[in-house]
């Protein structure tokens, strides 16, 4: 198999991804095995950081179709089997092996400059060339020819001819700007404030091989996560409402501090180090009119995001990239392939599923359920576990066919 080189702007590529994000290099990895050329184009330099940091099961079937679950495997990520919730006395631990659906129980919580990177490098083992300080600065696409305008780190400009583009490109959003495909969100606008820490837990109850989610025992929208990974750090964030009036006078660090220690998460976090400045992020939800036209299509967070309370994140960059590939091959090959019903419709239905569960969450609905429902292993549960595990399309699952009525009923059961 040819080894990858940076990418050649001299050459038409069979598919151009803006981004070397997970969707990026996981479709990236897919075209490479059906042997088309592939050309990355990134903004940043590897390794960065990121946030979306807790991995979902369905995210390592995916990864094990594509070829490179083996190096994930191999890279001494902090294991994942479930999560844990919490809200003032109340407490529930998930263990996402007890589900309703075949595939992976469990997961890894991964630093993402080191998980991205290893996608990158299984990416470019695989052939594809990649550009870091690749900024895409305009777009013109059409059927079977699409030219990307890229500012190098120099200022000067060169462009990137390709027949088709996939647009991973995470929150920048790229194709989405320059074609004016974005709408607003149907979530009110958060914040979320974050960092790594040295952890130095000595709670002999804490349990690493899963995420803390903890929510603030006065308000329902407001909640925390402490992702542990294998090295003795945790990543630690918490989620606002962007218009809240109390967080307007305070810095950023402020926030974290004070929100954090109004919750258990201030004792058990009480001999901790911060490792890296404070992170912020505003607004991040979104959506789109439209995810694919005439020589593009949109991946990801590029498509639409909606929020990190059930690191949906990733699990949706992941299956949108597998549900695209097979569309871009037929591009590739001269088919008519219906961009719509085999790509849209079904990314846009698990999303979907994704939002009931988001907008249940902060109504404190799915707070209640989870915290409260019945012990046992009652199918109803089943199901919920499998969805916070990320199967969200697996229509054999009945709360995906129906979430809000199946929802109705668990909250039922728990009162």
């Amino acid at each position: 198999m040819r080894k990858s080189g940076v990418v050649d702007f001299n050459k038409k590529y069979d598919v151009a991804i803006i981004g070397a994000g997970p969707a990026g290099t996981v479709a990236a990895k897919m075209l490479r095995d059906e042997g088309y050329s592939v050309a990355i184009v990134e903004g940043a330099q590897f390794p960065r950081f990121s946030i979306g940091e807790s991995l979902l099961p369905n995210c390592l079937n995916v990864l094990e179709k594509a070829g490179m679950l083996q190096a994930v495997e191999d890279a001494g990520f902090q294991f994942k089997d479930g999560a844990v919730f919490e809200r003032s006395d109340e407490k529930r631990s998930i263990d996402f092996r007890k589900n309703f659906d075949d595939g992976w129980g469990t997961a890894y919580q991964v630093q993402r400059a080191l998980f991205d990177q290893l996608l990158a490098d299984c990416a470019s083992d695989a052939g594809a060339d990649i550009r870091y300080k690749c900024f895409v600065k305009g777009a013109v696409l059409s059927k079977g020819y699409c030219e990307l305008h890229c500012e190098l780190p120099d200022g000067s400009v060169q462009t990137l001819t390709s027949s088709f583009v996939l647009d991973a490109s995470g929150y920048g959003r790229v194709l989405s700007r320059l074609l004016s495909l974005e709408t607003p969100s149907s979530l009110p606008a958060r914040s979320v404030v974050f960092t790594h820490v040295e952890d130095h837990i000595s709670d002999p109850q804490f349990d690493r091989d899963k995420i803390l989610i903890t929510v603030h025992p006065e308000r329902k929208d407001v909640w925390y996560w402490l992702i542990p990974f294998s090295n003795g750090t945790s990543s630690v964030g918490v989620v606002y409402l962007e218009t809240d009036r109390e967080r307007k006078a305070e810095s950023d660090k402020q926030i974290l501090h004070t929100l954090i220690n109004q919750t258990a998460l201030g004792e058990l976090l009480n001999e901790a180090v911060p490792i890296r400045d404070i992170g912020k992020m505003s607004g991040y939800s979104c959506n789109v009119s439209k995810l694919h036209g005439p020589g593009f299509a949109l991946l990801g967070n590029a498509a639409e995001f909606l929020d990190p309370v059930f690191s949906s994140g990733v699990t949706i960059a992941l299956h949108s990239a597998n549900l695209a590939v097979p569309a871009v091959v037929k591009e590739l090959r001269g088919e008519e392939p219906d961009w719509q019903s085999i790509f849209a419709d079904p990314l846009k239905g698990g999303v979907d599923v994704f939002r009931v569960f988001v907008e249940a969450w902060y109504e404190g609905t799915l707070q209640d359920i989870i915290l409260r429902h019945p012990e046992g292993d009652l199918d109803l549960s089943k199901m919920m576990v499998s969805i916070l595990s990320g199967y969200a399309w697996s229509m054999s699952n009945p709360l995906v066919q129906k979430p809000k009525r199946y929802l109705r009923l668990l909250k039922a059961l728990c009162e």
